[in-house]
């Protein structure tokens, strides 16, 4: 598994540089991102400081080879935890910055979520399904 296709490489590459990227708007502009937070989390400006450096360290690790495996864990376990704070800014309708983002920007929004964790997964080659082929010569083979 995780054969390093020039495919898979594109992907990371470009999963690198938009985490990269998201990562220091949210260490440059942490304010932009206080909106969305849900009431629940404790130290919100701290934890989207921590956001930022997480997204840039996976970003990194996506490009390490030996540190792939876990950039791509850690990256796809980072889209699950922000994904409340993708639903109050959805549900609530919370302007970010003046700005109020319609359904028609989170509506795919939140339906490319699970997207996302599957391409940190696939691209750090954890996973290679759905392009994995069934063994032939092989009964039962899956």
């Amino acid at each position: 598994m995780g054969a390093d296709t020039p495919a898979r490489t594109i992907a990371r590459l470009l999963l690198a540089v938009a985490y990269f990227a998201v990562g220091i708007v949210h260490l440059k502009s942490p304010e932009g991102f206080l909106p969305i937070m849900p009431d629940w989390v404790p130290a919100p400006r701290a934890v989207v400081i921590g956001t930022g450096l997480a997204e840039i360290a996976g970003a990194i690790g996506l490009m390490v080879p030996r540190l792939r495996r876990a950039a791509a864990w850690g990256l796809a376990a980072y889209a699950v935890c922000v994904f409340p704070a993708n639903i109050k800014h959805a549900v609530e309708g919370v302007p970010v910055s003046g700005v109020t983002l319609g359904w028609a920007y989170h509506g795919p929004r939140l339906l490319a979520q699970p997207v996302i964790i599957w391409w940190a997964l696939w691209a750090g080659g954890i996973t290679d399904w759905p392009f994995r082929r069934a063994k032939s010569g092989k009964a039962g083979a899956r």
